[in-house]
């Protein structure tokens, strides 16, 4: 498989465009490692991507802004204008190609029917194993030798990706390819509800976003997932609420409202069964805990003479 290495220093800026996703006349996975605040990479091909910042956040896009945190890892399905910067002292690493590039990179490695393997567009919880090979990515890429660090790069997020076989056996349909053509159709909901839970979104305008009617929508999408859009839509916001109150300085109303809840009382209620404590316990957990490493770090530096 062809790889070409590219990367961005903070500040600059990169463009891609088709021709840059082919080497020698054939199609290549294009490695990007973006490091520092600033950098913007525009990408103007449809291709597809996988997205890891390894520190700091990168907010990436075209219609859509979706801002991605450490910890997490994006699959974003082809888009012909995409725009991807790097916020707060940013270190990421993506691996970008054409639907030619994808099918040969990973013709031998999904477990899928002979519809034509694809990485399926998902917002994944980056597990300790993904990152590590992210950091070992972007080290190869330095060297320019991302040949083996890209397998098992990839490697990491198929296996990522192996539970949607369960959720497009569950979806309707009477072929695979019917079936992973509804579950793409709810995953890209899915997807803009995590991205824009914060927002007043009804099921109506998501069964537009889908093309089926409410009813079709919803059940279509218990089936997939196991729960309905406004249950997974409440747990979004209260995994947004969560990370609010240990990152910014907002008082706890304000989080509540930042994170699409208009009622503070219903906000209490549903964080505790949530997370078995409240939000006001959380925060002083969190704060705590900030306290005794910024203690600990100066306790080690007035030892460091010593």
């Amino acid at each position: 498989m062809k790889i070409v290495n590219h990367r961005i220093a903070p500040g600059g800026c990169l463009e891609l465009h088709e021709s840059s996703f082919s080497e020698g006349g054939e199609p290549a996975l294009v490695v990007v490692t973006g490091a520092g605040r600033g950098g913007v990479l525009r990408v103007e091909a449809p291709v597809a991507a996988v997205w890891l910042p390894l520190r700091g956040r990168l907010q990436f896009g075209s219609a859509a802004e979706h801002l991605l945190s450490t910890g997490e890892a994006s699959v974003s399905e082809a888009e012909a204008h995409l725009r991807v910067v790097g916020r707060g002292n940013a270190i990421w690493v993506a691996v970008l190609g054409t639907a030619a590039a994808w099918r040969r990179a990973l013709g031998q490695r999904c477990d899928l029917p002979a519809v034509g393997p694809a990485l399926l567009p998902a917002r994944h919880v980056a597990s300790r194993d993904l990152r590590r090979r992210g950091v070992a990515l972007a080290r190869a890429a330095l060297a320019a030798d991302t040949s083996i660090a890209v397998d098992r790069f990839l490697e990491q997020v198929s296996m990522l990706q192996q539970p949607f076989l369960a959720a497009i056996a569950r979806c309707p349909g009477r072929s695979y390819a019917q079936r992973r053509q509804v579950f793409l159709r709810m995953q890209r909901v899915r997807n803009y509800l995590a991205a824009n839970c914060h927002l007043d979104l009804d099921n109506d305008a998501l069964a537009r976003m889908a093309s089926y009617s409410p009813w079709h929508f919803i059940r279509a999408f218990r089936n997939a997932y196991g729960e309905t859009p406004h249950a997974y839509l409440i747990r979004q916001r209260l995994e947004r609420a969560r990370r609010l109150l240990r990152t910014s300085p907002l008082a706890i109303a304000e989080v509540a409202t930042a994170s699409g809840f208009e009622n503070r009382c219903a906000f209490s209620r549903l964080f505790r069964q949530r997370f078995g404590r409240t939000a006001l316990e959380l925060r002083r957990e969190g704060a705590m805990r900030a306290a005794a490493i910024d203690g600990n770090a100066q306790f080690q530096q007035r030892i460091a003479p010593l």
